[in-house]
């Protein structure tokens, strides 16, 4: 039987960081592996620091869900079998399954994430970089993208699968939404980072740019279809009246992605912040709207 919200989790700051920064790492480590399978030798630069987001932003995942929980040894009970000894997996449960898609999507990203600083010319860690060159390397960055965009998409599904109002009316949308804000998110982040490294040339800014235009696009769409679904389901006006801030922040963002990136002259972040103040309000809407 799939496990339900019986009352509102009364999930508060910790969670939406855990969501921010799964959605970050998640989106980060696909563009990473897009960009390292498909990108020019001039965008591997920006591959690498995207290998590097997507662990560093993951580390604080686990922190803020223990955090959350309050004590650090229940974290384990949703992989180890205390009782009986071993290993839990509960097929049926979505927290079992977030937590060992966390857990897997860990050791893609590590692994990743010292193949990306030993190319920029750490030498101890050469037999890691040597090892993901070529084939091998497309594959463990192929598997691990299935890990990242489930991480990133996985906690709109977690909150889809309960029986609270709004996260139940929107279904399957949420999931999307998330895994799309996302995936724009990390494409913003790395575009601002590109730019104050000076890790790309002019192209690769300009792919990225477009790659996180369309994610924007998505975005915005996935968004429309979440709220007509709420206004099917009678729920709409819960997430508007002192949310409507929030929803301008959201906007905001999108509109940084879609029209500002390319806007020349405005100071080099100024896109980049918008659009994760807006992944950020984003996911602080749909989570603290539906508990209150």
């Amino acid at each position: 039987m799939p496990e339900h919200f019986a009352a509102p989790p009364n999930w508060e700051w910790w969670i939406l960081l855990y969501f921010f920064f799964a959605g970050i790492a998640g989106g980060s480590y696909a563009i990473g592996t897009l960009i390292r399978i498909f990108g020019t030798t001039a965008d591997q630069r920006a591959a690498r620091i995207a290998f590097i987001v997507a662990f560093v932003a993951l580390i604080f995942c686990p922190i803020f869900l223990i955090v959350d929980l309050g004590s650090p040894l229940r974290f384990t009970h949703m992989v180890l079998n205390d009782s009986e000894g071993g290993l839990m997996f509960k097929s049926w449960s979505p927290m079992s399954l977030g937590s060992w898609g966390l857990l897997l999507f860990g050791v893609f990203a590590f692994v990743s994430f010292l193949g990306a600083v030993a190319e920029t010319g750490v030498t101890w860690l050469d037999p890691v970089s040597r090892i993901l060159r070529g084939t091998v390397g497309a594959v463990w960055d192929a598997i691990g993208t299935v890990f990242a965009l489930f991480i990133a998409g996985y906690t709109g599904v977690l909150l889809a699968v309960s029986n609270q109002n709004v996260w139940s009316d929107a279904g399957w949308v949420l999931g999307g939404m998330f895994l799309a804000s996302g995936l724009t998110g990390a494409g913003a982040l790395l575009l601002g980072l590109v730019g104050t490294r000076g890790a790309a040339d002019s192209g690769t800014t300009l792919r990225l740019e477009d790659a996180d235009r369309n994610f924007a696009l998505v975005e915005t769409i996935l968004i429309v279809v979440f709220l007509v679904f709420l206004g099917v389901a009678g729920t709409l006006a819960k997430i508007l009246g002192i949310w409507l801030l929030l929803w301008a922040v959201v906007a905001l963002g999108v509109i940084a992605s879609l029209f500002l990136a390319r806007v020349r002259g405005l100071p080099l972040l100024t896109s980049p912040v918008l659009t994760l103040l807006g992944v950020l309000a984003l996911r602080a809407v749909v989570i603290f709207a539906a508990q209150y």
